[in-house]
């Protein structure tokens, strides 16, 4: 009964700290677009479009994040063979691909106004792509095998391996001649923007990442309720075998 009991005030604790934490990701994001849009100067050069800077920076650190998060997580299992790690892994990778769809799409937005069209065969934009490609394929993997410690080992394999295309698609500006910007952020000698256009990027960054945040409580909540469907699922089958 005490344990019982110990269980739901853990889960009410949970679902007040998922709802804390979705409140401040909704507000963080208010904040960022009253920062982006009204307080943030116009670019001199691109002017207005420029603007789609606030939601294409914080979407590609996101990517970066979400799939720094998978291959830590990946290490973890392998190490461990704790299923939890797996969980993270697994749930990092669905934020990550929807972010990097996300920059991917915003860019080709940005770029048709800037270069002049849609897409082009870039080094940022095409290591980019596989990136994106690299992810997709370790969520398909995922689908490949029922057996749950081989689905994780193989996943965790290409978690890691697939994390070295994140350095290569920050540097691909720096090693090769690319149409697209530097660094607005992680460069050195520190960002070269103005004050109040670095502020709002920088709350942007903040407020994606309490999204980030939220988004993980929700899928790992998910990803638990579904391992425990499938435990009752064949409880029942286990039961006849014997």
């Amino acid at each position: 009964m005490a344990a019982t009991a110990e269980r739901a005030l853990g889960r009410a604790t949970s679902r007040r700290g998922e709802r804390t934490l979705g409140i401040s990701a909704i507000l963080a994001l208010g904040v960022s677009a009253v920062l982006s849009l009204v307080v943030a100067p116009p670019d001199a050069v691109q002017g207005e479009v420029q603007r789609i800077m606030y939601i294409h920076v914080p979407a590609a650190w996101l990517a970066y994040l979400s799939f720094f998060v998978v291959f830590v997580a990946s290490i973890a299992y392998l190490r461990t063979k704790k299923t939890r790690w797996d969980r993270v892994a697994a749930a990092s990778a669905e934020i990550g691909v929807l972010f990097t769809a996300l920059a991917i799409v915003l860019g080709m937005l940005w770029g048709k106004p800037v270069w002049g069209t849609w897409w082009t065969w870039d080094p940022r934009l095409t290591t980019t792509a596989v990136l994106l490609l690299i992810y997709v394929s370790y969520l398909a993997i995922r689908r490949i095998t029922d057996n749950p410690s081989r689905r994780a080992r193989w996943a965790a394999v290409v978690g890691i391996v697939g994390f070295v295309d994140v350095p290569i698609v920050h540097l691909s500006v720096v090693w090769w001649r690319s149409l697209h910007q530097g660094s607005t952020l992680l460069r050195l000698g520190g960002p070269e923007i103005e004050g109040t256009m670095l502020l709002a990027l920088l709350v942007g960054v903040a407020a994606f990442t309490v999204t980030y945040a939220y988004l993980m409580t929700l899928r790992l909540r998910v990803g638990r309720l579904e391992e425990r469907a499938a435990r009752e699922a064949l409880s029942p089958l286990v039961g006849a075998e014997r």
